[in-house]
This record gives structure tokens, sequence and C-alpha cells, in this order.
């Protein structure tokens, strides 16, 4: 079912941002926006901790956000976190009372998938989006660079500096100094140097920056008679002048400077003039399109049934040159017994139904790497591999139930006893034994209920008798469940026989 309105909430490295938007024939008219500076970047200690008052700062802003988003179904708000939330340590904890702030999960999503979802932004506020297109998005914590055209990204790559870290780091105390400067655009350019040459092979017609600084940028050097539209590279180093003249951020006075910019005006700037140099540039348009659009148009396409991460598990699946025939039989049945566990999960989009699925078809990825403890391989490829569509929790959660879902289930023991991973690890369990023929020879239809202690399995006893080898793995999955504590117990039971789905 479609929404009405939809809403995406962007927990950047310097800003957080609430786009409300209004879906009118699979277009989305910007309705409300809240921004609130919460410069988390800069509340990251050298141990990569965040510290009591940026988290302070941040949950007074969900809050706020939360306040404004009451009566909203979950299914039409979609919020995520960017590099601050990637890099902290303590970012597990503090994201338990984000949640409980706002009202709604909140996804931290990889560098490239940051990326992929700032060109969606971009792409659906271009004039022209068939042209190849450059787009430079400086945040506080990242930058990402992706060349598309159309809709779609043709390279994706983020990069870890942003406007936040660099200003505390070469700008101290709002010093502005030409050493600081220089070592600083130093910084950005070698950065840089790991993709400006697959950049310029593959080539684009027109440069766009995204977000705030890119914003700030353009409205200073046209508002200060620097440039006559959008950034230039002759406006750049004529704001830099300025700004080495000024000496110190305090003494800064430029039309269009906003106060919630100031303290990062530095940082971003250098890192552009490094842009600028390594990448050839003389200009560079600005585009209201950013990572909240991009996430809303995402959001848009899933309910509307292109949801990309069905396209990335396809894609995975070719790449990996999975058994589709297997993963499909597997699927289906591991499918089948959560239905009887978790009967709620019959809706297509219900998410513990989709987890299962993706992980059911995924779960052999691992055999490209060496069939021996092929499970772990999967585990590691799915965490750690560039996902586009999938948030890292996401994508945690499938590496979880795929290392599980054979061997010893003491490596997921970690897992919550209330946990839905559980129904989605026993139901992918138990399907694989099932179909370790890797045929389609029909088996008894198998009950199986959960209880306070663990699982009871309804069962044909003759069709056990003359299965030895399906009888000995359930005996070895009883005392895989034991060693946790947990039940697995089977019962008689008669049923006729069904064809491996």
């Amino acid at each position: 079912m479609g929404y009405e309105l939809v809403a995406a909430v962007d927990l950047g490295s310097n800003s957080f941002r609430l786009q409300v938007g209004r879906v009118v024939d699979d277009q989305i008219y910007p309705l409300d926006s809240l921004k609130e500076p919460v410069r988390l970047a800069a509340g990251l200690t050298t141990q990569k901790i965040l510290d009591g008052p940026s988290q302070l700062r941040a949950l007074e802003a969900l809050a706020r956000f939360g306040e404004r988003l009451r009566g909203f179904d979950a299914g039409a708000v979609r919020a995520v976190a960017t590099n601050a939330l990637r890099v902290a340590k303590n970012a597990p904890q503090f994201l338990a009372q984000a949640e409980a702030a706002l009202g709604f999960p909140i996804e931290i999503i990889a560098g490239r998938e940051e990326a992929r979802l700032i060109y969606l932004g971009v792409a659906h506020t271009l004039p022209n989006p068939r042209t190849q297109q450059l787009v430079v998005d400086i945040g506080g914590g990242s930058t990402e660079f992706i060349i598309g055209r159309s809709i779609e990204p043709l390279e994706l790559e983020s990069l870890y500096m942003g406007c936040v870290g660099f200003s505390l780091q070469y700008f101290p105390r709002g010093r502005i100094e030409k050493s600081g400067m220089k070592a600083a655009e130093l910084a950005a350019r070698k950065e840089l140097q790991a993709i400006v040459r697959q950049y310029k092979k593959t080539g684009w017609e027109e440069a766009v920056g995204s977000s705030g600084t890119a914003k700030a940028l353009a409205d200073i050097l046209e508002m200060n008679g620097l440039s006559e539209t959008g950034i230039t590279r002759d406006g750049l180093e004529r704001l830099r002048s300025l700004l080495l003249h000024a000496g110190d951020l305090g003494k800064l006075t430029l039309q269009g400077l906003r106060p919630d910019r100031i303290p990062v005006l530095p940082g971003g700037l250098a890192i552009m003039l490094a842009v600028f140099k390594e990448f050839g540039l003389e200009r560079m348009t600005f585009s209201d399109g950013a990572l909240r659009l991009g996430v809303l148009y995402d959001l848009l396409g899933r309910y509307h049934h292109q949801d990309l991460r069905n396209a990335t598990v396809q894609q995975f699946m070719r790449r990996y040159q999975v058994d589709a025939s297997q993963a499909a039989r597997v699927a289906a049945t591991a499918r089948g017994f959560l239905l009887q566990l978790l009967p709620e999960a019959v809706a297509e989009e219900q998410p513990d139904g989709q987890v299962l699925g993706w992980a059911a078809l995924m779960h052999e990825i691992g055999i490209s790497v060496a069939h021996s403890s092929y499970h772990k391989h999967s585990a590691y490829i799915l965490a750690n591999a560039d996902m586009p569509g999938f948030s890292k929790m996401d994508q945690a959660r499938l590496s979880r139930v795929v290392l599980a879902h054979r061997g010893k289930l003491e490596r997921v023991q970690e897992i919550v006893p209330d946990s839905a991973d559980w129904l989605l690890i026993f139901s992918l369990r138990l399907a694989v034994i099932l179909h370790r023929t890797r045929d389609d020879a029909p088996f008894p239809s198998i009950g199986v209920k959960r209880n306070e202690r663990g699982f009871t399995l309804g069962v044909d006893p003759h069709w056990l008798a003359v299965s030895p080898l399906t009888a000995a793995a359930l005996e070895e999955e009883g005392r895989q469940w034991a060693a946790l504590g947990m039940d697995f117990r089977i019962k008689p039971r008669s049923g006729k026989s069904q064809a491996a789905a």
C-alpha cells in the first residue's frame, strides 16, 4: 500500500535533517523540512567515542523530529545515519537511545550506499539527467563521489574526509593560517588520488555539488561577488584569500554565511579546492537534491515493488554462481516453517520474512571461496561487501542468520533469547537439512511450533525410519540447540508427502 506522505531523517555528521514529502504520481514534492546543527563528528574523541554533549544535542534534535513524525506509519519513514555513527565505537548504545527519541528505527548505512542514495536524490532534481554527471557531496565526516547518467550510478565512492573533521584538525580554535590551509588541501588531494584516475577514465559532462558545504560555498561566492553563478575555481581561490586575510573565523564578515556553517567552512573549502584541482574542474553547479531526497525516492521504490535489495540479491547470486534451484528450494521450505511460527510473515514486505528469504537465497555464496566452512565465507561476504539498498544493520543480521544456518549454534549465542532471529535460524537450518540431496524428492509435511524452551517438530516416524541420514542430522540438531539450553524435540506425526518446494 502506498503512502500520501513519506519522511526521511538524515543523521549527518554535521547536521541532522528531516524531510517530509508528498507523493503525487510517483514524484515526491517537498512539504516540510527541519534542520538541526548537531555537529556529531565534533563530539568524536580521539578514541572514536561519541562524547556526552554531542549525544545530548543529537537526542534533543531527534525528540523534536519525533514530535513532527507522530502519526506516521512505520513504513513511511526511513532514518539513516552516516559517517560519524559508522566510526563511533559506542554507536550501538547511542542508537538505542536515538531510536527511542525519534520513535522509528535508524539504519547506519555504508559509505557507498550513502553515495548511491545521494545520487538518487540529485538525479531527481537535475534539468537534464541524461548527461553524465560527476556529483560531489562534502559532508561532515565523509565525502561522496558519484558519476552517473539518468538515475543509474556508474561510479560510487566514499572517502573518509569531511568539513567537521578537517576544520577541527587543520583550523583549531577557528584560526585560519596559511600552513593549516595548505596541509588540509594536501591531505584531501592525497585521499582523492585513490579514485581520480578511474573517475577521469569514466568521464563526465557536468560537475554537480550537493548538500551543505556545496550550498554554503555557492551562496557565499554568489552573494559576495566572487562568482556569477555556482562554484568556480577562481571564486574558491578568492574566498581562500579572504579567509586567510581574516585569520580567524570570528572576524569573518561574508554575506550569506550562516552562523551554523562558520565553524566548518575552512575544512569544507579546503576539500572543495582539492576536488577542483585533482579533477581539473573550473565550474560546479549546485543541486538541492541530496541524501534525504534520495532516501525518499528509495522508499518510494520499495513500496512500489522496485526494492533495490531484491535486485542486489539476484546480482549476488549471479556473481557468486549460486545454485539457483537449490536456493529457491531452501527459501520456499524455510518460508513455510517461518509462517507456522510467525503467521504475520505472510505479508510480502514483513521484515523478518524478507530477511529469511534473502538469507536463504544467498546462504551458499561462500562456496565460491571454498566449500569447507562455506557458511563462514558467506557470512563474511554478507557483512562486509557493498550491498546497494542494504544498511549495515541489514547486512549484519543477514550475516548472523547465514553464519548460523549450519554447524555450531554457539557462534551466535549472543543473540537475545526473544529475538526473531532464532525463528529465522531455526527455519533455515531445518530447510537446509531437508534439502541435502539437492533435488525435488518429496518429503512429508512437517509441523513446527515454538515453546518457551525451544522448538518442537512433528515428523512422520515411518519416513524418518527410512531416512537415516536425515534422522541423524536431526539428532545432531537437537544436540546443537541443547548446547544453548534450548529444546529441539521431535514428536510423531502422520503426514502426506509433499514435493520439495
